[in-house]
């Protein structure tokens, strides 16, 4: 399994072909998604099974069935929750990664990999116009980066508090009511509790913010804010500038959600919108969103990385060779990982080759398709545009429609392979939901999909 035999020979030229292949389709079609797990049980064949198979036979199996179940999230038809689109040159460096086992632990072992990563850090903590001390790393995606970034807030808190105070508090962190699902189940693991801050219009201000806290019997407990820029379902960026002033206001903890939204940073149509995130203490945004990078990757910066290596880093007698090396930068040190991929590297390589400009033409080509298809959806009588779109994301409703109308017309766009565009919700009611992110998705294809709904 280990060596180079024919066996290895012939899945070398197998599956590179397959990978060109794929690399080369042009767009990427939508394929299916949902299976009866009986039906992949027969595709499998019994793989894998005590014996060996051929890597063509298995090869074959993954091409022929099982590949065709996933419905793919980088074609520019893919327009539901919210897409992908990694350019060709991520996904080449991605593979390089995989075959050169390349992982970014500490800097003893991969200092290349990790400064190529860092330099991309930078450059996100420069679009937020957070400070030369920023730092931060890579980790898996939004999820893993909040919860991350919360347990610095927590410990902070703590510490503040004293430490047998601080023990024994129940933490509390306010958010918006919009803010993204990863959050509230990051206090549950943490056992702390939001202080749910509701607003008029789905946008978390520092005057809703401070008149929670006013309003609140416990202001004491709190240890954090966390706004969010880009709001998955409707793309609104909270008043990032007001939340930040009420975090100095309280000495709390400010954090800033940009999973999918951060990447506006970059789209100067669109900068504005953010003005405060650079008094963020910790940030997220997730390149295989909005910046085009492979599965699975989300950079998480710290404005002061010390406070989060007090936190993090983890203390061993076989991780001592690692720690206390001037200069070194160990990504282990700043999120709840150990082990980790050096997933920033594909990013470092597409950003390289193409140009930070061109990432910022691509952005904004999204932005603007949603202006156009806002417009289009208020030019048609049975169409109802619900808000503005801020970033990449149109609500909208079919004047008439029940739930169930939606779902089929969804359904159908999929069975037809039209588009991926399930029906999302806002106020409780069912609706429709363009999440636009692939540079290559037209005004052609919006049109086809309304019509479907005459």
């Amino acid at each position: 399994m280990h060596s180079v035999d024919p066996t290895t020979e012939s899945m070398i030229r197998s599956v590179l072909a397959y990978a060109e292949n794929r690399l080369r389709l042009n767009p990427v079609p939508l394929d299916q998604g949902s299976r009866d797990p009986a039906e992949l049980d027969a595709a499998l064949k019994g793989l894998p099974g005590p014996g060996p198979h051929t890597p063509d036979q298995v090869l074959g199996v993954w091409a022929s069935a099982l590949a065709p179940a996933v419905i793919s999230a980088d074609s520019p038809r893919f327009l539901g929750f919210i897409p992908a689109a990694p350019t060709k040159a991520s996904l080449l460096f991605d593979m390089l990664i995989s075959c050169a086992s390349i992982q970014g632990i500490s800097w003893l072992e991969a200092a290349g990999a990790i400064h190529a990563e860092n330099a991309v850090l930078r450059l996100i903590a420069d679009r937020a116009g957070m400070p030369e001390t920023a730092g931060g790393c890579f980790v898996s995606g939004g999820s893993a980066g909040n919860l991350s970034s919360l347990v610095v807030a927590r410990e902070v808190a703590k510490r503040k508090a004293g430490s047998v105070a601080g023990s024994a508090r129940r933490w509390r962190v306010a958010v918006s009511e919009d803010a993204h699902s990863s959050i509230i189940n990051t206090l549950r693991i943490l056992e702390m509790d939001p202080l749910v801050v509701r607003s008029e219009d789905h946008r978390l201000t520092g005057a809703g913010l401070r008149a929670a806290i006013a309003a609140d019997g416990d202001p004491a407990s709190l240890a954090a804010i966390v706004a969010t820029s880009g709001t998955t379902n409707a793309g609104i960026v909270d008043d990032l500038a007001g939340a930040a002033a009420v975090a100095r206001e309280h000495n709390l903890w400010f954090h800033v959600d940009g999973a999918y939204g951060g990447a506006g940073l970059f789209a100067p149509s669109v900068r504005d919108r953010y003005a405060g995130i650079e008094h963020a203490d910790s940030f997220i945004v997730d390149p295989h969103k909005w910046l085009f990078a492979p599965f699975d990757c989300a950079a998480l910066l710290y404005r002061n990385p010390s406070v989060a290596r007090s936190v993090h880093k983890q203390d061993a007698s076989y991780l001592d060779v690692i720690h206390d090396r001037p200069g070194e930068w160990n990504p282990t040190d700043y999120a709840y990982h150990l082990t980790r991929r050096a997933r920033g590297l594909p990013l470092w390589f597409s950003l390289s080759v193409y140009g930070v400009d061109a990432y910022s033409e691509a952005i904004e080509t999204a932005i603007e398709l949603a202006r156009q298809t806002a417009a289009e959806i208020r030019d048609r009588s049975s169409l109802e545009l619900i808000r503005e779109p801020e970033l990449g994301v149109v609500l909208f409703r079919r004047r008439g429609w029940e739930p169930g109308q939606y779902t089929a017309w969804a359904d159908q766009l999929l069975e037809d392979q039209v588009a991926f565009i399930p029906p999302s919700a806002w106020e409780g009611e069912t609706v429709a939901r363009f999440a636009f992110l692939h540079p290559h998705t037209t005004m052609d294809l919006v049109r086809e999909i309304l019509d479907r709904m005459d």
